[in-house]
């Protein structure tokens, strides 16, 4: 009788002792994780430009981990892993933990062997919280920015920003009076309480579960939500994100950060351009993007009141002359969405 075994280097000499002592033949399959990976694999590329940017950050690493104690979840593996989260959308580290687990490309992509175990979940956000607090995630996003195969990808010129809620882990049943007036919770585990006739307001409500989570809702006729906003600044020839930052919710939050995210790439000896919607339509923020040299553009068919009706000496981040790529547009900001909708369906009905 053969018995055919999968398994890594480590056990292979513990199972040639076992045939031997059961005298059995087994036919022994090494499973090669480099090998199981095809060539023509993205992630074999994106992997070669992250080891290279991880090298640069080892300094960084020193210092946030101590010489002494447990050995912890190394840094390179675990920005690694935050990766696969962000290409695969995966919703917890508990799932990707367990992606990881069974998943022979995941385990390659970290660094990890087939024989090496997985690390906790609790103990990968734990790690994961150091990361962001030393703002080696930060550094880590600049290195790959700058590294000479994404550089030549991205647009310097040309740029657009917008922004996204980002709904918070809180349960608008912790939505609770702040002077502590409001009537205690049903009793459970998830007790039911109603809000029908209640005004709540970020002013004399708040979270109990996360402070920094605020009401707010995207539109009129919108339901409201604890949430926060994420910022986006994207370069207009391939539609890549050069940077991104989530601030607490507010009416002038979006252009704040708008400011602040364009702000190392304004002062070229060149034009820079920023295309945004209408939400960043302001006086002060035209004020403040003409004062770092950043000329605000849009569409053409589209005239903001700030500019007097008039169309922006440059043209439009869509219309550059620069290499075009299908996603690009995807990277511009929803300028007159509606009407471009409208014409759409006007075009694909029957004459």
């Amino acid at each position: 009788m053969v018995i055919v075994i999968l398994c890594g280097g480590k056990q292979l000499w513990r199972l040639g002792c076992v045939a031997a002592m059961i005298g059995r033949d087994l036919c022994f399959s090494y499973v090669d994780l480099e090998a199981r990976v095809p060539s023509s694999h993205p992630l074999r590329l994106i992997r070669a430009i992250v080891n290279e940017a991880l090298e640069g950050l080892s300094p960084e690493f020193s210092k946030l981990y101590s010489r002494i104690g447990r050995p912890s979840i190394p840094p390179e593996r675990l920005l690694r892993a935050l990766l696969l989260q962000a290409f695969y959308s995966i919703r917890s580290e508990r799932q990707l933990v367990e992606r990881i687990e069974f998943d022979l490309l995941f385990r390659w992509f970290v660094g990890l062997g087939i024989d090496d175990p997985v690390w906790d979940a609790t103990s990968f956000t734990h790690n994961r919280d150091r990361l962001l607090a030393g703002e080696v995630a930060h550094k880590f996003l600049a290195a790959i920015l700058a590294h000479p195969k994404v550089a030549r990808l991205l647009s310097s010129e040309h740029l657009s920003v917008d922004g996204t809620l980002l709904e918070a882990w809180a349960s608008l049943k912790s939505f609770r009076p702040k002077d502590g007036s409001g009537g205690p919770p049903a009793s459970g585990r998830n007790g039911e309480h109603d809000f029908h006739g209640e005004a709540r307001t970020n002013d004399t409500h708040a979270s109990t579960t996360d402070e920094d989570a605020k009401l707010f809702r995207k539109g009129p006729g919108k339901e409201a939500r604890l949430c926060f906003i994420g910022h986006a600044l994207m370069e207009n020839r391939n539609g890549l994100v050069v940077g991104a930052v989530a601030t607490k919710v507010s009416g002038h939050a979006e252009r704040l950060a708008a400011l602040h995210l364009v702000e190392p790439h304004a002062g070229r000896a060149t034009a820079v351009t920023l295309g945004a919607d209408k939400a960043y339509d302001t006086a002060d923020f035209v004020m403040e993007c003409r004062e770092m040299r950043v000329t605000p553009a849009r569409r053409p068919e589209h005239r903001w009141p700030q500019f007097g009706g008039r169309r922006a000496h440059h043209a439009p981040c869509r219309l550059c002359h620069q290499p075009g790529h299908p996603q690009a547009d995807r990277g511009g900001l929803r300028l007159e969405q509606d009407h471009r909708r409208a014409g759409q369906a006007a075009s694909s009905r029957p004459a």
